[in-house]
């Protein structure tokens, strides 16, 4: 019997594939579930899936590794998509996608499930990944060539076969949590017209409902990375998890988003990245104080199509990793401390130091001082501005004012 790995969560759309492979394909159904953070218990889904009809489950614990090849090196580039996102869903997809292909090679299998639908990002992003670490791996995507075409009639097709799905035709959201974040999306949210419901949050307190009183937190970075939180040394997940504690008890992290898909349509979600939302703005400000202007704004350029890149599944496609030789070249000096106000909902700054800040008081100060002269500044502008004044010359001369 030939074997197919699928990706497995024990939600609605990967319960009723195992059995649809079987019926269709007639294939032997390994199923992989990945712990990336998502903060459920894992080990139930082993009897789910064998009682579905898969042959076996592997539950594989990724979230170190999420964090520090993934969620870190997004971070160091600035990347953020549309200005908005933070990229929870786009950069877990290829993690995963990577140890489905691992899998199948070890089991002999001759292809790779998914449950994403043919309307949405991450059909890319899984498959990208399949075609750039096993090219002659097969794939294949039920949402794109079966008959059902709605949740609901997922659901009705796993009530036949007795499935347990944990979602119902009332409450339709489509989910996805991980470490990072957690997104929502569908039933009401599809208009965007409609303000989410407080009863939606389930990693950040409502704004409104936030404590009166602020919250101070320092975060430590060394080359780019965080490393300590108040003073405390964390580990990778350690660090995404406390902070998403501190932030999502003081509403930080909400936003709500009308976003590009590549597959052509706008789709709107509310996610939920209490420490993500943190972490953006701490490495922020500390480059603000470490990075010379020039290498700030070309970073800002690069961040852009970075994120582009995560979004659209590109992982590990060769700019993604020269970008990375580039960011990691600027973040040598981007080490010190960043003080946070955590206050319903906003997140500001209330402090930076660094051992290599390029603020320099003596410089920027409005008082008097002995190192800068202001009078050198009319030279500098006479040379700066000298093609604003020789094209207006031209035009008053030419007669085209």
């Amino acid at each position: 019997m030939k074997k197919v790995v699928l990706a497995y969560s024990g939600g609605l759309d990967t319960s009723i594939i195992i059995p649809w492979l079987k019926e269709n394909y007639g294939y032997e159904v390994i199923a992989m579930a990945a712990d990336v953070g998502q903060g459920e218990e894992l080990e139930p889904l082993n009897e789910k899936a064998i009682k579905t009809g898969a042959s076996k489950l592997y539950i594989e614990d990724l979230k170190e590794e999420f964090v520090t090849d993934y969620i870190y090196p997004t971070l160091k580039a600035g990347a953020v998509y549309e200005g908005k996102y933070l990229l929870g869903t786009s950069f877990a997809r290829p993690i995963i996608a990577k140890r489905l292909v691992e899998i199948a090679k070890k089991e002999g299998a001759e292809a790779i499930a998914h449950g994403a639908t043919g309307k949405g990002n991450d059909q890319v992003r899984f498959e990208l990944t399949i075609k750039a670490l096993a090219p002659e791996m097969k794939i294949v995507a039920p949402w794109r060539i079966w008959d059902i075409k709605s949740r609901e009639q997922a659901v009705d097709y796993a009530n036949e076969r007795n499935i347990p799905v944990p979602v119902t035709k009332e409450r339709p959201y489509s989910m996805d949590r991980n470490l990072w974040h957690l997104s929502h999306e569908g039933a009401d949210l599809e208009d965007p017209a409609n303000e989410p419901k407080n009863d939606l949050y389930m990693l950040i307190v409502p704004p409104e409902k936030a404590p009166d009183k602020p919250t101070y937190v320092e975060i430590e970075f060394e080359q780019g990375i965080p490393v300590a939180v108040d003073g405390k040394k964390l580990a990778p997940v350690q660090m995404i998890e406390t902070l998403n504690e501190i932030a999502g008890a003081n509403g930080v992290g909400i936003d709500d988003i009308v976003e590009n898909r590549m597959v052509g349509m706008k789709s709107r979600g509310v996610y939920e990245t209490p420490g993500g939302t943190v972490l953006y703005k701490a490495h922020r400000e500390l480059e603000l104080l470490t990075l010379d202007r020039k290498t700030l704004h070309y970073k800002d350029l690069v961040a852009q199509q970075y994120a582009e890149l995560v979004y659209d599944g590109m992982w590990f496609h060769p700019l993604r990793e020269a970008i990375d030789a580039f960011v990691d070249v600027t973040q040598k000096t981007v080490t010190g401390k960043v003080k946070l106000k955590l206050y319903k909902g906003s997140c500001t700054p209330a402090g930076t130091t660094s051992p290599y800040s390029l603020y320099n008081e003596a410089f920027a100060t409005f008082g008097e001082d002995e190192v800068y002269n202001q009078k050198d500044a009319e030279g500098f502008i006479n040379l700066f501005g000298l093609p604003l004044k020789v094209q207006a010359l031209m035009k008053k001369e030419s007669g085209l004012e």
